[in-house]
């Protein structure tokens, strides 16, 4: 298998996109002839040309709209961002065409589009670069919500998102470009709504995705030196959810902690909590803990940046209560 970043397996998934279907097009800030703004779209221009690969001015919601009617009259687009920060400039866009033609239309239009770009903290960016969305687009009816956090991934989870009749929110975290893994050969696809079980245990399990996964699976490491046998489970898809791969967890370890990049209050955490009480509330020995972001916007400072992030203390401080150690 080859080995690629982060960033080289995105690139990778889009060109053999294109080159498979010529109605897929890159459309965004910067990502011709800069070769993206993260360089995730470099040599695409040169293969593919300004008619494909577009260029577009500082507009996220024109080019989300322009993306959105290309799709409805049977074009396959990828829009980027140069940060999901932005994409709250085009949530109309999203949120009220995307999401609602298919439904709205009584089927008439489906909108096959991906949105995707980086997301998260990323260190010194400040409060208006630094959002997480996943929650305020899982929330969304008709939207499918996708967060890899490996290079294979990135790769098999694009793919299947471009070939997607439904409209995608693809959240790459920006510190995960550089990271570099295997990529299987062939035709690789990832299915949404299927989660990988990243470390088997049978004391706890620890449900994470993004960024946090390699938080998570430090702290699953300490743990282990501290005799707690750590189940960690990467979401990969938020919506939809792999729900079935969660309670079969639960049932086996009966104690479960959340751990996401997300704020607290009304975060991804919260919806996956609620839904395991509901399925599984019996097989659980204590309640559901959760780690996640500091609940107050993101600070300039990279230290105090730093302090609102899930931690491997924090995590193992939430599995010692789990545990009534």
């Amino acid at each position: 298998m080859a080995v690629l970043s982060f960033r080289e397996a995105l690139n990778q998934a889009m060109t053999e996109e294109m080159e498979r279907d010529d109605r897929v097009f890159l459309m965004g800030e910067e990502v011709a002839e800069y070769d993206g703004a993260y360089k995730v779209s470099q040599g695409m221009l040169k293969r593919f040309g300004p008619r494909r690969v577009v260029d577009t001015p500082i507009s996220e919601e024109g080019f989300a709209g322009i993306g959105i009617g290309a799709a409805m009259v049977g074009l396959r687009p990828i829009i980027e961002f140069m940060t999901f920060s932005f994409s709250i400039v085009a949530i109309d866009q999203i949120v009220n065409n995307a999401a609602n033609m298919r439904y709205m239309s009584g089927g008439q239009f489906s909108v096959p589009i991906v949105f995707r770009g980086s997301s998260g903290m990323i260190g010194g960016l400040g409060a208006t670069h630094s959002h997480r969305l996943e929650a305020w687009y899982a929330h969304i009816p008709g939207l499918l919500v996708v967060t890899p956090a490996t290079p294979a991934d990135a790769k098999g989870l694009l793919k299947t998102a471009i070939r997607s009749d439904d409209p995608v929110i693809f959240l790459e975290h920006e510190v995960l470009y550089p990271d570099k893994g295997e990529i299987p050969d062939g035709d690789h696809l990832v299915p949404f709504g299927k989660a990988d079980v990243k470390r088997p245990g049978s004391d706890v399990t620890l449900i994470t995705y993004s960024r946090s996964l390699k938080t998570t699976l430090a702290a699953a490491k300490e743990l282990a030196e501290r005799g707690v046998d750590a189940e960690v489970i990467d979401l990969r898809s938020i919506r939809p959810l792999d729900l079935d791969t969660l309670l079969r967890s639960v049932a086996k370890t009966h104690r479960a902690v959340i751990i996401e990049e997300n704020w607290p209050y009304c975060g991804v955490g919260a919806g996956i909590a609620d839904r395991i009480y509901r399925a599984a509330f019996d097989e659980l020995d204590a309640p559901i803990q959760r780690v996640a972001s500091g609940d107050a916007p993101i600070p300039y400072n990279k230290h105090q940046e730093a302090s609102l992030l899930p931690s491997v203390p924090r995590i193992l401080a939430a599995v010692e209560d789990v545990m009534y150690r």
